[in-house]
């Protein structure tokens, strides 16, 4: 009887999900120590447009990542330990200004490898670099079309 509900269970849930339209990307979130700084890095080095926030509280920015995500930064006391293996993934129209532009402004990144200076180049031909923001979260850089 147990199996014939759960059978019955999974069946629905699959129609549900079939039947609805999938999800889409909205935004990630990140808690930051200092707002201001932050914001300045990922308008600056990263040239990230801001968009409007509705709190209007002071403890909130928001940048574009697309046409419907964008990037929340929120002032905040304490932050998640971060791996390289969990970020954020942006692909540059053009990843050696990129580079360079990293290089003059003494922001270090690295191949996934760790090898500092260094791109990464994926089995497809993409080439991908690694940087930490002001507060350690990781990114990757890509060239990807």
């Amino acid at each position: 009887m147990k199996i014939i509900l759960l059978a019955a269970l999974c069946i629905g849930l699959s129609t549900f999900a079939h039947s609805q339209a999938s999800p889409r990307f909205n935004h990630v979130a990140f808690t930051v120590k200092d707002l201001a700084r932050s914001a300045r890095f990922y308008q600056q080095v990263l040239g990230l447009d801001t968009i409007p926030e509705p709190f209007k509280v002071g403890r909130h920015r928001w940048f574009r990542l697309s046409e419907q995500g964008a990037l929340h930064l929120i002032q905040g006391t304490r932050l998640p330990v971060s791996i390289k293996e969990s970020h954020l993934c942006l692909s540059m129209p053009d990843l050696d200004a990129t580079m360079q532009l990293l290089r003059q402004a003494g922001i270090p990144f690295e191949s996934w490898t760790g090898e500092k200076n260094q791109f990464t180049r994926r089995t497809d031909g993409v080439r991908q670099i690694y940087l930490q923001d002001p507060d350690g979260y990781w990114l990757e850089l890509n060239d990807e079309r």
